[in-house]
């Protein structure tokens, strides 16, 4: 890769990081090309040769919300064996992520799913894809388990991944609206609660 190339590639990613920023305070429909320009000292002009329209800077920023939160929850996880240790791991990782990360700068699944929630267009179809894809893989990961024999036969590999998602909503509100300092161990306690109702 040339210098050219890289710096460009920098720029884009410090366009990308300012929008993901402002994103977390403010919303996916308050983002503006401007905003991230003053943000970022460079032109609107700038900001829009790196990623193009507001729309396609909007699916940018969820793209790398996404990419983030993979890393940091999902990608480790993948070190342990298969069943309910990389389970146990992914929830624990979301937990932490959280209390660490969201607690400060706001979940885009979250709130950008009530944001677009009756919103029609490629931006709402952007975030549900993101998530689904997300509740995928939680549910390979449920399914992984069982075959392990670390879960109950008859678990319903949907209603799991619709309680785990459920309780980091549920941290998500406690973190952010409440300021609930003990708002993750809870959502810990109750994880582990619900697990010993799901083990084999």
């Amino acid at each position: 890769m040339d210098a050219k190339t890289q710096k460009a590639e920098l720029t884009r990613a410090a366009v990308v990081g300012a929008a993901l920023d402002l994103v977390a305070a403010d919303g996916l429909e308050a983002l503006s090309l401007q905003a991230v320009a003053d943000r970022i000292g460079l032109s609107k002009s700038g900001v829009f040769s790196r990623v193009g329209s507001r729309e396609a800077l909007q699916k940018a920023v969820i793209e790398e919300f996404g990419r983030r939160f993979i890393a940091d929850v999902f990608v480790p996880a993948m070190q342990l064996p298969k069943g309910l240790p990389r389970l146990n791991e992914i929830v624990r990782r979301w937990i932490l992520r959280v209390r660490d990360v969201e607690a400060s700068q706001g979940c885009i699944y979250t709130a950008g799913a009530f944001e677009l929630d009756d919103r029609d267009g490629p931006l709402r179809d952007l975030l549900h894809d993101e998530i689904t894809r997300w509740r995928a893989a939680l549910r390979r990961t449920v399914l992984q388990a069982m075959d392990a024999g670390h879960l109950k036969p008859d678990t319903d590999p949907e209603q799991l991944v619709a309680e785990i998602s459920a309780i980091a909503m549920a941290l998500v509100h406690d973190t952010r609206f409440l300021r609930d300092a003990r708002a993750a161990e809870r959502s810990q306690r109750t994880w582990e609660r619900l697990l010993r109702t799901y083990r084999s």
